[in-house]
């Protein structure tokens, strides 16, 4: 009875309300940027590699993998392979869609969030929780963004997170239902543990070093399985824009739509418009808000445009037809690679899923860190923080046994409803992203390395920085 309560739930916040949401608001942000996330391409590579101010400090790049990190993981495997299952071919498109306009969305909320981030003991931080208290004046509202961010990252991502790598082991012989689960989620929350008891500081450094390793290899790879099959590409290309479009199919059934489930896993994956990303953009030491923007683009772009696409394409080029209605898309992303690359498939994956939900745990329970902080009002303290590593360890242990169906849906309504929360208070307060980017073109135009004054674009609010 509960898992159909959250089904029907789920169902229609994604049937009607959120596509509205967050289709209409991807475009309206990516008219009123003048396209920046395809005109701006250039910059957005440029500014990722610049340095911080002082050593030490966190940089672009550092910001993009920790929000890449948390961007990709098991969503973009088992993720994909699950969209592709219920919803078939046509939801590959349609996390296109997703990704192109929502880049937009990810450009104004992150630089909001470079605008309005605070000073902290170790440098700067932010995220949707405090635009929305510093411009909105509405702490309440601030503070049920911060709890659901707990709720999406710290427990429904991180528990399916678990639960997706765990379940890569099923097709070994050693695998048994009652007790590898629990084996591998213990395994996964003491080294979790770990790198959490080290701060901060230790999550920067791992992710930052695994993200680019991890994300190049799993590329490679997609692209070897499309050559071994390159003459099926045509055919792949050609079904995934008929059925994309097959109308009848999509308003016949729309909540079991390639429509509903391409929009689902690619906001999934690319967080665009959620609020999560703008917790790791406010970290970054940047001269003017908008490099930070234009680098949270990209990571979009990596995380549906390549790694997600890529998962698409070693799977419906090996040869091996989407499960219909499978809910557990990791058997069919190890059968697919199998029929390609023989047993080394399997253990790719399972590799993958490793590192992928790894990072992903990391990068999430970050996040979940700088929501604690703002609900609280300061930093936590050591002690705190202990009992919170030693909870979000345990909930990882946990959710590695639960079941798939129930831990996708609570997923997808808590990250629902925080999009339901930022995606309106970013187009409230999106005028001043657009001015921030159009000082920044303004002093790139006249040959200036863009510097940010609040008072250049009449910002009504105090801030932290930029005085």
């Amino acid at each position: 009875m509960f898992e159909n309560i959250i089904a029907g739930i789920n169902d229609a916040l994604y049937t009607y309300i959120l596509i509205i949401l967050l289709v209409g608001g991807g475009i309206y942000f990516t008219v009123r940027t003048r396209f920046s996330q395809f005109g701006m391409l250039k910059e957005q590579f440029k500014v990722v590699g610049e340095r911080p101010s002082e050593s030490g400090k966190v940089s672009s790049f550092h910001a993009l993998m920790v929000s890449t990190a948390s961007r990709v993981g098991t969503g973009n495997i088992v993720g994909v392979a699950t969209a592709l299952c219920l919803g078939g071919y046509g939801s590959v498109f349609w996390m296109w869609v997703i990704a192109i306009v929502g880049a937009a969305s990810a450009f104004v909320e992150s630089t909001l969030a470079q605008i309005y981030k605070k000073r902290g003991a170790d440098g700067s931080y932010g995220g949707p929780a405090y635009y929305i208290e510093s411009a909105l004046k509405c702490r309440p509202l601030a503070i049920i963004f911060s709890i659901l961010l707990i709720a999406t990252y710290g427990i429904g991502f991180n528990m399916l997170a678990s639960y997706n790598l765990q379940s890569t082991f099923s097709s070994y012989s050693f695998y048994t239902k009652d007790i590898t689960p629990w084996i591998i989620g213990l395994i996964l929350a003491v080294v979790v543990g770990y790198c959490l008891f080290g701060g901060g500081s230790r999550v920067i450094k791992i992710t930052s070093l695994l993200v680019p390793f991890m994300g190049v290899a799993y590329i490679l790879v997609a692209l070897v399985v499309v050559a071994l099959n390159i003459t099926s590409l045509p055919g792949v290309f050609a079904r995934i824009f008929t059925e994309a479009f097959d109308f009848g199919a999509i308003f016949g059934g729309f909540t079991g739509s390639c429509v509903m489930y391409g929009i689902k896993r690619g906001l999934f994956s690319n967080e665009a418009g959620v609020g999560s990303a703008p917790n790791a953009s406010a970290s970054a030491d940047v001269s003017h808000p908008a490099k930070q923007g234009l680098v949270q683009v990209l990571s979009v772009f990596i995380d549906t445009i390549l790694i997600c696409s890529a998962t698409a394409f070693m799977c419906l080029c090996s040869g091996v037809e989407p499960i219909q209605g499978l809910k557990d898309g990791g058997i069919y992303v190890q059968a697919a690679l199998q029929n390609t690359l023989g047993d080394f498939g399997p253990i790719f994956i399972t590799v993958a899923m490793v590192l992928f939900a790894f990072t992903t745990l990391l990068g999430n329970l970050y996040y979940v860190n700088q929501a604690l902080s703002h609900i609280l009002g300061h930093e936590p303290g050591k002690y705190f923080n202990y009992v919170y590593y030693i909870i979000a360890s345990l909930v990882i242990f946990v959710g590695a046994g639960l079941s798939a169906g129930l831990l996708w849906d609570i997923a997808d309504i808590t990250m629902g409803l925080m999009a339901l929360i930022n995606m309106p208070t970013i187009i409230i307060l999106g005028k001043y992203a657009f001015r921030a980017l159009a000082d920044y073109r303004r002093q790139k135009k006249a040959g200036f390395s863009p510097v940010f004054h609040a008072k250049d674009i009449g910002l009504p609010h105090e801030v932290d920085y930029w005085d």
